[in-house]
């Protein structure tokens, strides 16, 4: 199977039948005008995608768009972390959505759930408030730490720390941002979470 564009913002299916096979195909051009293919090429428009991405075509057949769109983008307006939620499992929670494409940031948990199998590509942006102090802030998938941003400046009062990673998931997985140590500014929109779907494989 074949997924192609085509004018009109629909989706052409292409299903290959094979004359090797002995396949024979029949289709209705009209009521009155029915074609037999062998070993031709069957091309179904259907204009109307599923709720998912992916498109259903009027043979039953459901093929998953690879153009569907997933990106996020998370900041923090309360002052301090951890907070009171976050004491226990010190994930860094986020209070304001501001892109959310697909719906796959979940906010009271502050993780992101991958809706397929492809590559991701996530940053984070975090700030230290006290000098004589380090942050270590790591991103988690699926419990496990992926990478780590680090801010030890002991003469700084605010120091950022960045970091970001390609990632290979699969649907189901999920991704968020824990602090190892220290404490973070949180006002003023300093600490962002931010991800997308590179593409699906």
């Amino acid at each position: 199977m074949v997924l192609v564009s085509c004018p009109g913002h629909c989706t052409m299916l292409a299903v290959v039948l094979l004359l090797g096979c002995g396949v024979t195909f029949a289709l209705g051009q009209n009521e009155t005008e029915p074609i037999v293919l062998e070993g031709k090429c069957l091309v179904v428009c259907d204009s109307s995608p599923s709720s998912d991405g992916g498109v259903t075509s009027s043979l039953g057949i459901s093929v998953r768009s690879g153009s569907a769109k997933v990106a996020f983008s998370a900041v923090r307006n309360t002052n301090h972390e951890p907070s009171e939620m976050s004491n226990k499992t010190m994930t860094i929670y986020f209070d304001q959505v501001l892109v959310n494409v697909g719906n796959r940031f979940d906010l009271s948990s502050s993780a992101f759930v991958a809706p397929r199998r492809g590559i991701y590509s996530f940053s984070f942006h975090v700030v230290k408030v006290y000098n004589r102090q380090t942050i270590q802030v790591s991103l988690i998938q699926n419990e496990h730490a992926v990478i780590s941003a680090f801010a030890g400046d002991q003469d700084v009062t605010r120091e950022a720390a960045s970091n970001g990673v390609l990632l290979h998931m699969e649907g189901g997985d999920k991704v968020y941002l824990k602090l190892e140590r220290g404490n973070l500014m949180g006002g003023w929109k300093y600490s962002t979470f931010s991800g997308f779907l590179v593409f699906p494989v």
